[in-house]
């Protein structure tokens, strides 16, 4: 048997299991272990786990995802199995760990939940949204009513995508608003439903979309996806480029199929519990949606020298107004007009173009905003829960990243504010956390510094100097309000604040930064600088639609569309201003940081690598700009401030057990203790660690790895050790075997030994036994067959004496029969004798007539009989017939080839159509004709005549010519008219029917000359094998002033048998047909001769012809 002695890496294979994130880790798997700690080292690991696909990363609990832009295989069910009821550090990091960690908080602690997803856009928060609410799917309870709930939760996600995302430049998937979603739970930990909420819906990129970008998904997958049918039924065209509001240089996505997500929409719908006429009013409300875009305004000149705007083209507004079930001249009114209450009046101006546009573009952005609301209350309404009980709530926070563009304006400085509230809300929980930890395990808490952004916060919303505030107020004032005295107020009341920046602020300090723009203002972010064009913002925080349109909208028959514009009614009437959209947000966000600091935190911080959307590529910069935005170092240095690495007793001891003697195999006191123990063998430092009540706590991550080397090392001592134990039991044990085997082998083989001789002797015996009774039988047998012969010699003699006895009698009988046999032959021979005398002289007279007649009637029978069997097929064109045998027959068997010959042709006929009787009959007058007289009509035999060359009935290119012609059209053929001036050939349309002969332009199909039958006198032809032809007119008839027709056809042979016989079916006269090399043909007063000769030709086998003088045309033929 043959050892291998193993290696120290695969000792350390056959001891480990990994049990924890600390075993066969890349790089780091915590960063709060990452020594040392710099922003280098920091992306340096990022970029490591990277490489080896592993995108998950720990800082303390929260998980860093760096987006892979490809599928892994590590979100399987399997893997699912793998991290449930797994304590958060026992595995690799993954989003499974924290979600399960959620979860088992919520379930078994009744601490209600929040995940926080963060991150800029097309770092991946959405699609980690939906593999937590996956994860939480897979592992809560089941049965129906739960899966339905859980089906119809993560069905709600592609009903919100395609309604609230859009493709960026960043993101091919952006969520273009926020979304927080409260999953709510029974004690059990099963889901009964949920709550979502939604954010500040980017409703401008419905009117106008940067480059590069499309509208929301659900406009593209309506043109892509539908049937035909409902495409028709919402009025729309699939080609994208008719709609003004879908931009076209990025209309198709590489790798998206819209029409596979439309079908996946229709369907979510459908499980989530639309109705089908909800679905159908949906559609209806986006496809106005997009044809509202298609509305153009034109300027229009009053009395008064005021511009109105008009409608250029009705067609859309009609289309729409059939969609929503709105009087026309209603919603045209409100295009055109608007109308100011204020108290007891009500003043009604007209609109100029920009304001109707502006009108057209408010009422889609409304329209479009309030649909999407009222499909979140919708999808609220089917999936909350609903039973009274008391619930466990897990919220799952997606929203907008932080936006730094090219061109940045109110919606980047909204969600920006947005993520500064977030971000607030991370440290100050993050501490609190760390700071709640510490006092549970009774540990020191000291003080720890960090950036607080709160200043930034209240740099926007403070309710008297905030930038929000100061929007509101100058909306609100009356007078003229522009966006640029909206940035001179900025510039008064913000001027001296350290994080905001202005071009024109009063700060001489900023006055020399030509980067900053004059209609720009710029902010200090904690994410970094951003500036911000204040172009639209006091426009988007107005965010007014005239009143005009609300009570439009409310007039519909439309019953959702009348739904989404309640202020319409005339009833309800609000002076009021609306709030807005900026305090509305500001009122949201408020009420989602109460509720998010409700609950217990949990964190993903969403990178992307990249800004190519590609996998494998790692851009150091762009993750280094988001590493500092998120704040992922100050995040691990306040993890760091006091102890780095915490671990609960019982899983450190079970860990680092082997590195003391005390300790190692098994501990029997309590963890505590024994990690003390451990600790003081090892003589670790005592300001390196502390005692907690549930944990020990390490300052330093140089500790944690110091240990990691010590057990790495001790594991390898201990694999030794079991080997050589190993070695030893197996080599006892094998001899031990090989011992026992021994006596087993022995005592089978001395039981075989004994049964062998047995054997032999027993055959002995038999042999012996079979021999004797051999001979004794033998010897029996002897006697027998003596006695048998005996027997059988007795019998023989007998026999023979017996048959001579017999044959000696038969002989006898024999020869008494023979005598009696001559006798009667001698009587009737003279019997026959006396009867010929007597009758000799009647058969003289009349035998030989009587032989004649049968042998020649044997001779006819014999003749038929061979006729039947030696028949020839019935084919008329098969000449076989059968040899004559008889010369006297000769005149009989030719009369009876030719019956026969009639007889199959008969047969023959009756199996044609008339149709096939008339090609036959066309083919036998062309034979008539020609046969033996035109080199050309051999050729033309195997051709079937179709006439209908041209197929003028069915070709629209014809259908002037179809018109002009009403009588049936016999034949129809391009030709080629011949010029009397040079020879040269024009092609003409050939038309032959019942009464005239046309000859037509093939370009226009513009008639050129009709000649009536009966005017056409003869057609001339040579004998060779060419395809010319002269049509003789009557002279004096209409038809010949130009003289007659020279032409050339490649079917001839039918066009000319076609002619003669219509004109023998009209006239009842033969048209003569003339078959001559020379022949004369009369052109306008002019004779001329035409003359066919043999040559060569350039242009091969085709036929020239050539004017040689007045009187000559000479066509060389090959």
């Amino acid at each position: 048997m043959k050892w291998r002695i193993l290696t120290s890496e695969e000792k350390m294979a056959k001891m480990e299991v990994k049990t924890s994130l600390l075993d066969n880790m890349i790089g780091v798997g915590d960063m709060v272990l990452l020594e040392p700690l710099n922003e280098d080292s920091f992306i340096n690991n990022l970029k490591k786990r990277f490489d080896h696909n592993e995108v998950y990363t720990y800082i303390g609990s929260v998980v860093i995802s760096i987006n892979p832009y490809r599928s892994l295989p590590i979100y399987t069910p399997e893997k699912v199995e793998e991290y449930r009821n797994r304590n958060f550090y026992e595995l690799s990091p993954h989003i499974f760990a924290l979600s399960d960690e959620a979860y088992r908080s919520l379930r078994d602690q009744d601490k209600d939940q929040c995940i926080l997803i963060t991150g800029e856009s097309g770092a991946g928060k959405t699609e980690a949204s939906k593999l937590v609410m996956s994860y939480v799917a897979a592992v809560c309870g089941k049965g129906a009513e739960v899966n339905q709930v859980k089906e119809q939760l993560l069905q709600s996600n592609p009903v919100l995508e395609a309604f609230g995302n859009a493709k960026t430049v960043r993101n091919d998937n952006s969520s273009r608003f926020g979304k927080y979603m409260d999953i709510e739970f029974d004690f059990k930990g099963d889901p009964l439903g949920g709550v979502i909420s939604n954010y500040l819906l980017e409703k401008s990129r419905v009117v106008k979309q940067p480059r590069g970008e499309r509208n929301f998904h659900i406009f593209y997958q309506i043109l892509s996806g539908a049937s035909e049918d409902f495409l028709c039924k919402l009025k729309l065209e699939r080609d994208f480029s008719r709609y003004n509001y879908l931009g076209l240089d990025s209309a198709k996505v590489n790798g998206v199929d819209d029409a596979a997500n439309f079908r996946t929409v229709r369907n979510a719908m459908q499980i989530v519990g639309f109705m089908d006429h909800e679905t159908q009013s949906v559609f209806e409300v986006v496809a106005a949606v997009l044809k509202l875009g298609n509305i153009e305004f034109k300027p229009e000149s009053r009395v008064n020298g005021l511009d109105e705007s008009k409608i250029k083209d009705k067609n859309e507004l009609k289309e729409i107004c059939e969609l929503t079930g709105i009087d026309q001249s209603v919603l045209e009114r409100a295009f055109s007009f608007r109308t100011v209450e204020a108290k007891q009046e009500k003043v009604s101006t007209t609109l100029n173009v920009a304001q109707a546009y502006y009108a057209r573009d408010a009422l889609a952005k409304n329209l479009y905003s309030r649909l999407f609301s009222w499909l979140v209350t919708r999808i609220n309404e089917s999936i909350k829960a609903q039973t009274k009980v008391r619930k466990k709530v897990m919220g799952v926070l997606d929203i907008y990243g932080f936006e730094i563009f090219e061109d940045n304006s109110f919606e980047q400085f909204i969600i920006n504010y947005c993520n500064e509230k977030l971000q607030q809300i991370f440290i100050e929980l993050t501490l609190k956390e760390e700071q709640e930890e510490y006092i549970r395990e009774g540990i020191e808490w000291t003080h720890i510094e960090y950036f607080n952004n709160a200043i930034i916060c209240d740099l926007i919303e403070n309710n008297q100097t905030g930038i929000l505030a100061m929007l509101d107020e100058e909306c609100l004032r009356p007078g003229t309000v522009t966006d640029d005295t909206f940035l001179e107020k900025l510039n008064q009341v913000c001027a001296t604040h350290q994080h905001f920046e202005s071009r024109m602020s009063k700060c001489s300090r900023f006055l020399n930064d030509t980067s900053l723009p004059h209609s720009c203002f710029r902010i200090q972010h904690y994410a970094g600088k951003v500036m911000y064009q204040v172009e639209g913002f006091v426009d988007k925080n107005n965010d007014l639609l005239y009143r005009d349109l609300s009570q439009a909208m409310w007039k519909a028959s439309h019953s959702l569309i009348k739904a989404l514009f309640p202020e319409g009614n005339p009833a309800k009437i609000n002076l009021k201003r609306p709030p807005t959209a900026g305090s509305q947000f500001k009122a949201s966000v408020a009420t989602l940081m109460k509720n998010l600091q409700t609950k217990n935190p949990n964190y993903i911080r969403c990178i992307k690598p990249n800004d190519k959307k590609a996998a494998h590529i790692f851009n150091d910069a762009l993750v280094c700009h988001q590493i500092r935005y998120l704040g992922l170092l100050e995040n691990v240095r306040v993890r760091r401030a006091g102890y780095a690495f915490r671990q609960g007793y019982e899983p450190c001891l079970e860990r680092y057990k082997m590195l003391c003697k005390q300790t190692w195999p098994h501990w029997r006191g309590p963890a505590r203790a024994g990690v003390e123990v451990l600790f003081n063998e090892l003589e670790i430092p005592e300001e390196e660690f502390s005692f907690g009540r549930s944990k020990i706590f390490i300052r330093n991550p140089r500790t944690l790895f110091k240990l990691e080397d010590l057990r790495k090392q001790r594991l390898e001592d201990l694999a030794t050790l079991i080997e050589k134990i190993y070695r030893g039991w197996k080599c006892r044990t094998r001899f031990l075997l090989m011992k026992k085997s021994q006596i087993v082998i022995a005592s089978w083989y001395r039981r075989y030994a004994q049964q062998k001789k047995y054997q032999k002797i027993k055959s002995s015996a038999v042999i012996v036994q079979s021999y004797i009774r051999g001979w004794k039988a033998r010897k029996l047998l002897r006697e027998l067959k003596h006695q048998k012969r005996c027997n059988e010699a007795a019998t023989i003699i007998a026999a023979y004496w017996h048959g001579t006895q017999a044959r000696r009698e038969l002989k006898r009988l024999k020869e008494e029969a023979r005598r009696k046999h001559a006798v009667a032959v001698i009587w009737a021979y003279w019997l026959g004798l006396k009867v010929r005398r007597e009758y000799r002289k009647f058969f003289r007279a009349n035998a030989g007539r009587k032989i004649y007649e049968f042998t020649l009637q044997r001779i006819m029978q014999k003749y038929f009989l061979e006729m039947k069997n030696k028949m020839p097929s019935l084919s008329p064109i098969d000449k076989n017939w059968p040899a004559r045998p008889y010369l006297f027959l000769d005149s009989t068997h030719k009369e009876l080839k030719r019956i026969f010959h009639l007889w199959r042709c008969k047969k023959y006929r009756d199996q044609f159509t008339d149709q096939q009787k008339l090609i036959y009959e066309e083919k036998l007058e062309a034979s008539e004709l020609f046969k033996d007289k035109k080199a050309l009509y051999p050729a033309s035999v195997g051709q079937p005549f179709q006439g209908a060359y041209l197929e003028i009935s069915k070709n629209p290119k014809y259908k002037k010519l179809k018109d002009a012609v009403d009588e049936k059209i016999i034949i129809a053929e391009v030709v080629n008219k011949i010029n009397r001036a040079n020879g040269k050939a024009t092609s003409r349309i050939f038309l032959l029917t019942k009464n005239n002969v046309l000859l037509a332009d093939q370009k226009s199909g513009n008639i050129k000359s009709e000649v009536p039958l009966g005017d056409v006198t003869k057609v001339s032809m040579s004998s060779q094998n060419d395809g010319f032809f002269a049509v003789h007119l009557k002279e004096g008839s209409g038809a010949a002033g130009k003289g007659d027709f020279l032409l050339s056809s490649d079917h001839l042979i039918e066009m000319a048998t076609k002619l003669y016989r219509t004109t023998l079916s009209q006239t009842k006269q033969k048209l003569n047909i003339e078959i001559s090399d020379e022949f004369l043909v009369q052109f306008r007063q002019d004779k001329v001769c035409v003359k066919f000769i043999q040559g060569s030709q350039k242009n091969g086998n085709i036929p020239t012809c050539k004017r040689k003088n007045n009187r000559l045309l000479e066509v060389a033929v090959p």
